[in-house]
């Protein structure tokens, strides 16, 4: 049964330029449209692009001077795990409906509740407008590397003007430029990884291998909030919160990049089922290394202690005495800044554009060039940016250690919503007899999503734990650590209590139909390209 919101809405035609979103429904108005200009390889990049940025490259320096380098590994194998998980339910939704101008929180309208998907689009874009200041102050660190005269503020208006103008173009060129950044990190990353392997092995200058001496000296643990057992747990808990900041939002991208997606059922699949792979290898493989390489008590290693401004990639070349190539590193770094804030950039004003094609924020953000950018919504996301001048007056590792936590738990708190929906969405399918129609399933489900849920409201409620012990209290690392969850009930109740809204749609109230016979008809012939020879093969397999 169709919920009444939904079922005198006309249809999404793509043939006809696509969908629009306006009070909730699907519009054929052509006047404010994106288009689907994103290739597979551009969504593929996109996701690891924002998967791969300055969590890995800085924010994993600052988890090991921390707790060291076994928590290090085991809270980016756990959070990879649970990305995963998000990733797979967020594919599923957005396979069975590709529409133009869809996110995640119009799903959540359509699923749950309006006043849950009302306060989970502002904290979306809040989150991925923060996102976008974390990595300009990020890339600035990486910048006083080189001990350039140039002021930090410059190097921040130079990375954020360039992404306004990446993103202000058209969605081609933004993807385009996207697959070129995140070509860079992915071939960085895998150099990376080899190189730290020879490093290991003894074959850098400094001769002997070293393997995991430093697991030893100075330690594997170093033990957090406590002692023995307990110090140990903490430890881990801590890097497994931290390592969050480097997954935040990224399964979302595919999600938000599924509209503007060509042969959708096609490339949304084939993104979402190579991504756990490559974060197995980028995430898995590299934390390993960087606790091999570079011991927890190095003083460069990123803390709001230290004026650091190098990745631990970097120290690790540095300590191993290989000449030169810490300064191609950096650079090479300093693009995954570039491309997450470029990423992010993106992600904020769909979700910004969205909102208001639904009534949610205000209407002039719904507006599109004739590109079919929307220019003013990429615009007032930019603008939060602007934050990143915070790391003029303050020590740079301590702004970017407060956009990682605000940034985070506004992450957390979307994936808890995230789930919740698709937990509805194939509560609905199950009703009406659907679920054999789903283009695209995952394993597990829906016990995995279950599990996941109750880590991940663990995760939010304890990220900021150490805060409440006496001698490590500090406001600002408890508002960092909890601002978010206060904001996120103010607004849904604050929407609940406006709009009188139900607690909930009902099982057999939830449109699962609308939209869908359009998209199958959409994708109907949508056939994968034939390889004309071995070249295309392998081009056709990782694009």
């Amino acid at each position: 049964m169709k919920n009444e919101e939904y079922s005198d809405s006309p249809v999404a035609d793509e043939s006809q330029g696509g969908s629009h979103i306006v009070d909730g429904v699907i519009s054929l108005d052509r006047a404010s449209q994106l288009q689907r200009g994103l290739k597979s390889r551009h969504i593929q990049f996109l996701a690891l692009g924002g998967a791969i940025g300055t969590g890995l490259f800085v924010g994993s320096g600052a988890i090991l001077a921390l707790v060291g380098p076994v928590p290090l590994w085991l809270g980016y194998l756990s959070m990879m795990l649970v990305v995963w998980i998000v990733m797979n339910g967020i594919a599923e939704m957005t396979t069975y409906l590709p529409m133009k101008g869809i996110t995640l929180p119009y799903f959540t309208n359509r699923f749950v509740d309006s006043s849950l998907a009302f306060a989970s689009g502002w904290n979306y874009w809040y989150a991925y407008a923060i996102l976008v200041a974390a990595e300009a102050t990020a890339g600035a660190i990486l910048l006083d590397y080189w001990e350039s005269p140039v002021p930090s503020a410059v190097w921040i208006t130079i990375i954020l003007v360039v992404c306004l103008a990446l993103n202000i173009i058209a969605v081609e060129v933004f993807g385009e430029a996207e697959f070129w950044f995140a070509s860079i990190k992915l071939i960085t990353i895998i150099g990376l990884v080899i190189m730290g392997i020879v490093i290991m092995a003894g074959g850098a200058p400094q001769g002997g291998a070293i393997g995991f001496k430093y697991w030893d000296d100075p330690g594997a643990f170093k033990e957090y909030v406590g002692t023995g057992a307990t110090g140990r747990f903490t430890a881990y808990w801590t890097a497994f919160v931290r390592a969050g900041f480097s997954f935040i939002t990224s399964p979302e991208l595919i999600g938000l990049a599924a509209g503007e997606t060509v042969a959708p059922r096609r490339n949304i699949p084939k993104a979402a089922r190579r991504f756990l792979a490559r974060l197995a290898l980028f995430y898995g493989v590299s934390s390993l290394i960087i606790g091999a390489i570079v011991p927890s008590d190095d003083p460069r290693l990123l803390s709001p202690e230290s004026n650091a401004n190098a990745s631990p990639w970097v120290i690790g070349i540095q300590r191993a005495g290989i000449g030169g190539l810490n300064h191609v590193i950096n650079a090479a770094i300093l693009t995954s800044a570039w491309s997450a804030g470029n990423a992010f950039l993106y992600s904020g004003s769909r979700i910004l554009y969205s909102m208001a094609a639904t009534g949610q924020a205000p209407a002039i953000f719904a507006k599109t060039t004739r590109r079919g950018v929307p220019y003013l919504a990429v615009i007032a996301t930019w603008a939060v940016g602007l934050l990143a001048y915070l790391n003029v007056s303050e020590n740079g590792a301590r702004v970017f250690g407060w956009f990682m936590n605000i940034s985070t738990i506004s992450g957390f708190i979307a994936w808890i919503v995230v789930m919740i929906t698709y937990l509805r969405f194939r509560s609905a399918m199950q009703y009406q007899g659907l679920m054999d129609t789903l283009p695209f399933r995952t394993i597990g489900q829906p016990y995995a999503t279950w599990a996941a849920l109750v880590v991940i409201i663990l995760l939010t409620l304890t990220n900021g734990f150490q805060v409440f012990v006496p001698s490590r209290w500090n406001y600002q690392d408890f508002l960092a650590a909890y601002i978010t969850i206060p904001i996120f009930f103010v607004l849904y109740v604050g929407h609940k209590l406006w709009f009188r809204t139900p607690l909930a749609r009902k099982t057999h109230e939830i449109d699962v139909l609308t939209g869908k016979k359009e998209m199958d008809e959409f994708c109907a012939h949508d056939y994968p390209p034939v390889p004309k020879n071995f070249v295309q093969r392998i081009w056709f397999w990782l694009a």
